[in-house]
């Protein structure tokens, strides 16, 4: 991919044979990935740097996009992942007393495919009927046969495994906990954290990595292809109380590797709490496979019903797999979805594990579901004692 300065045309060739042009901003070049649309009308730079999107473009259905420019702290990961995002209409000017660039700019700084001036809806509206598919985008290449030959020779987003590319290379301690608004800065708790976690990296959040901190937990984050034996070694030595299994790209089916391990981690009962695509793997070791939803939920206003409490979440949500009915033989249902009724919250049986499907940390938002964080560091506290 190159810059250039002035918008310039791009084409896009969907799966389905659909061929449109549009306006290209970021960088210039070819990309090709999953599409998929995000319902939120704020917070585009943390969707944005969702490792979770990794191989996919991002169709937004809020119009105006651009409007607040970007900045340092609202950043979800180390990068961009996502293969590009799609928005109706570009707003070059940004205004807001946080920003610190364009949205341009942090496109182009990270190599990534800015789309506009295409009617949205319309992709929407199509993804809805057809489900999420397979689209190459590019500047360099304006035939539809060309186009159509790049996409067929691209591995299908289900075929790849793209959690190498978005997990940290090295272990670290996270330090930061959440963001303070009188400060506008992310607060360093002093208070010493006793309660010491490992958090296996798939695309994990910053902010979920922030709120286990406020909950009060000494967090290390590990790589992705982790030591189930080290864990359960440490574990047992009392010098960790528990594994939170992050969020991630793609399909949890390939990661053969980490189910493995993970079924380690259950059968020496070690606490445990996945999100997204660590609820989802949980399920798989367990003994049940997930399967694909037709066009995922990605979005910021999903209501989600906690069958504890029965009280209505809004909740922030990025994924395209869910778990099956059948797993209620071995876990109780503590949340579901209130579009669809799929699985949103597991606690497993005679276990100290649970998980959600959904993005709890609240960023962009909402808020509703954060306290869970503290459900967690309570069942930690409650094993190490």
């Amino acid at each position: 991919m190159s810059e250039s300065d002035g918008p310039e045309e791009i084409f896009l060739y969907f799966a389905n044979g659909v061929f449109v042009k549009a306006l290209s901003f970021g960088v210039k070049g070819s990309a090709v990935g999953e599409v998929v649309f995000n319902t939120s009308l704020c917070g585009y730079q943390e969707i944005i740097t969702d490792p979770s999107y990794a191989g996919q473009f991002v169709t937004f259905t809020m119009p105006e996009i651009g409007i607040v420019g970007v900045n340092d702290c609202d950043i979800e990961s180390r990068s961009v992942f996502c293969k590009g995002i799609i928005i109706a209409n570009y707003n070059s000017f940004y205004s807001n007393f946080r920003a610190q660039a364009s949205l341009d700019d942090f496109l182009k700084k990270h190599n990534t495919i800015g789309i506009y001036g295409i009617d949205t809806r319309a992709i929407v509206k199509m993804l809805r009927t057809q489900g999420a598919m397979m689209m190459v985008a590019s500047t360099e290449f304006k035939d539809k046969s060309t186009l159509k030959s790049l996409l067929d020779s691209t591995p299908n987003i289900q075929e790849l495994n793209l959690i190498p590319e978005v997990s940290t290379k090295e272990p670290y301690r996270h330090q930061y906990g959440s963001f303070d608004f009188v400060s506008f800065n992310y607060d360093k708790p002093t208070t010493k954290r006793n309660k010491k976690i490992a958090v296996i990296d798939f695309g994990v959040k910053q902010n979920i990595l922030n709120e286990l901190v406020a909950a009060g937990l000494d967090v290390k984050v590990l790589p992705y292809d982790f030591s189930a034996q080290e864990i359960i070694t440490s574990f047992r030595a009392k010098r960790i109380g528990g594994v939170f299994l992050s969020n991630g790209p793609g399909d949890p089916l390939m990661l053969d590797s980490q189910i493995a391990q993970i079924r380690l981690l259950i059968d020496a009962n070690i606490p445990m709490f996945g999100i997204c695509l660590g609820h989802q793997l949980l399920a798989i070791a367990h003994g049940f496979d997930t399967y694909k939803l037709k066009f995922g939920h990605h979005g910021g206003n999903h209501p989600v019903k906690n069958m504890l409490t029965q009280q209505v979440e809004i909740t922030s949500q990025n994924h395209n797999y869910s778990v099956p009915d059948s797993i209620e033989s071995v876990a109780k249902v503590t949340h579901r979805n209130l579009f669809d009724g799929t699985i949103e919250g597991l606690y497993y049986f005679d276990k100290p594990i649970f998980s959600i499907q959904h993005h709890p940390e609240a960023s962009p938002g909402p808020r509703e579901s954060r306290s869970i964080f503290l459900e967690f560091a309570k069942i930690v506290q409650e094993c190490e004692n």
